[in-house]
């Protein structure tokens, strides 16, 4: 049992959805999948500072829409919209390149995230900005395992690995709280990871936050249809 599965990728088609939606022929799927990774890198490179959870991506024929999920939403709009015009402008640049035949329209949609410290990627990004600032590693994991009890998750892990304060020998160290479901598909757990650049070299930070189970209409439906039936089974 030493194989380790992604938990987003594991669940995703079950309770998660898939960042990228659109439908491509064997002709132009590369270049989608080549563009949908560009935009990514773009906006992940672009928004650093602006605690961004998550990018997603939807295509329809003729337009190309961009979603992101950010704690700070201020910060990427900019003052009267020329933040996001900007941005906007630059993605276009990204968009139909190299293809001439598929010009399409480009829709960039900026959503607030309500609570940024049950998201995993936000928190990994803070860590990456405290322990690049050379902040004690273990202050950073306790401050920000604290953050997340705070935000009213089920449970949380934080791994730093590499050479920890500047030691000679690289070493892991972890801290957990609560419950991490591994194989219950039902179970919403965030998953991220990164590395902070260090003078000493790379860090790598692995972020879990379980935030409780998801459960769909149809399945409290069914659930609630089976008791009935078991209820109403008359006694032997």
């Amino acid at each position: 049992m030493g194989q380790k599965v992604h938990p987003r990728i594991f669940r995703t088609g079950v309770i998660y959805s898939w960042g990228s939606k659109w439908f491509g022929t064997r002709r132009n799927m590369p270049d989608l999948l080549r563009e949908d990774t560009a935009i990514r890198k773009f906006l992940w490179s672009k928004l650093k500072e602006a605690s961004v959870d998550r990018i997603e991506i939807e295509r329809t024929p003729r337009a190309v829409t961009v979603t992101v999920h950010t704690a700070k939403p201020g910060f990427i709009i900019g003052r009267g919209g020329t933040g996001v015009e900007q941005l906007k402008t630059d993605l276009k640049k990204l968009v139909g390149r190299g293809r001439a035949d598929q010009k399409r329209n480009l829709n960039l949609n900026i959503i607030e995230v309500t609570k940024p410290s049950l998201s995993a990627n936000i928190i990994l990004q803070s860590m990456i900005t405290d322990i690049e600032k050379r902040v004690r590693f273990r202050r950073v994991l306790k401050m920000h395992l604290d953050r997340v009890q705070k935000a009213g998750a089920k449970g949380c892990k934080l791994m730093v690995k590499g050479r920890l304060n500047g030691a000679e020998i690289a070493r892991e160290e972890k801290v957990s709280w609560g419950s991490i479901p591994l194989q219950n598909l039902r179970a919403d757990v965030d998953y991220a990871q990164g590395f902070a650049r260090t003078i000493f070299g790379a860090v790598g930070i692995k972020v879990w936050i379980y935030r409780g189970e998801i459960f769909s209409e149809n399945n409290n439906r069914q659930a609630k249809a089976k008791l009935g039936e078991v209820v109403s089974k008359p006694k032997a």
